[in-house]
């Protein structure tokens, strides 16, 4: 490893989903299309596909905004076999000082794990793999040492045991969301500590009272929640990426007084997820 490389090592450190963000790993959607319907948004755009021109434009874009906000934006090589790779979030979350490498539940992504694993091995950089049931980071929203962990078809209660275990410091809390929804990060996120956007509709009665309870909510409609509504990304305190479709979470996010920056990321959500489902954050300060 170069001195250069040494300077721009991350340390492995996320309490928040809201503090700066210094160092993220990305991949630019160079094959991306819809091969085989995983969830519900790829049912509305089977027929319609993805503009790979369009959509790798649209993560230029993205990318140059967070590195123009002082972000280290590190990339994943990619390959042709994984038409999902863009979505580094599902294929590892950090929870503190720790890394972990998920252990996906679809065939058609379980590959992505291991470009994964070489290429944190190039950077030097350690790691924790989840070898009992499944999860993905999308289902993880970290918050202090309150960690929220989705229960969905892609995230189950054995990777939540396991992941207790190995941070018996963190509570470490399951919440089960609607069949249908992919991920826990498109039906809730957190804005700052005491904000957070959610869709009502995914929780038990229980749940989402649990969250009215712990934050200020903005509560966002099933046409938001379609078109990523909760899926922003914070990239320092009280500033964030959001979809520019989204005029409604946007005006209530302003009212609280974020800055948010709108980027067209329309190719990229056709096939299920936006900006914090493309970003794998390894160092928040």
């Amino acid at each position: 490893m170069t001195k250069m490389q040494e300077e721009k090592k991350p340390q492995i450190k996320c309490q928040s989903e809201y503090g700066k963000l210094t160092h993220v790993v990305v991949c630019p959607p160079a094959y991306m299309e819809i091969r085989k319907v995983i969830n519900e948004t790829q049912k509305h755009y089977l027929n319609h596909n993805i503009d790979q021109t369009s959509a790798m434009k649209q993560h230029t874009d993205f990318v140059t905004v967070l590195r123009d906000h002082g972000v280290d934006v590190m990339s994943l090589p990619a390959k042709e076999p994984y038409n999902e790779q863009v979505y580094t979030r599902d294929i590892g979350f950090c929870i503190g000082g720790t890394l972990f490498v998920s252990n996906m539940e679809d065939d058609i992504r379980k590959g992505e794990t291991d470009i994964l694993r070489e290429w944190l091995g190039e950077q030097g950089l350690t790691y924790k793999n989840v070898t009992e049931g499944t999860i993905e980071g999308g289902d993880v929203v970290v918050d202090g040492q309150r960690v929220w962990v989705g229960l969905s078809k892609r995230t189950d209660e054995k990777a939540v045991q396991q992941i207790q275990q190995q941070l018996p410091e963190y509570e470490i809390i399951p919440v089960r969301i609607r069949e249908d929804i992919l991920h826990l990060d498109c039906v809730f996120n957190l804005v700052r500590k005491d904000l957070a956007i959610v869709y009502p509709d995914a929780f038990e009665q229980d749940d989402l009272e649990r969250f009215r309870s712990l934050y200020k909510t903005i509560e966002i409609s099933e046409e938001e929640q379609f078109y990523m509504g909760t899926n922003i990304l914070s990239f320092a305190p009280d500033k964030l990426l959001s979809l520019p479709s989204n005029k409604k979470v946007n005006e209530a996010l302003r009212e609280e007084g974020i800055t948010v920056i709108e980027v067209n990321f329309s190719e990229i959500i056709k096939s299920g997820g936006s900006f914090r489902c493309c970003s794998l954050p390894l160092q928040r300060q």
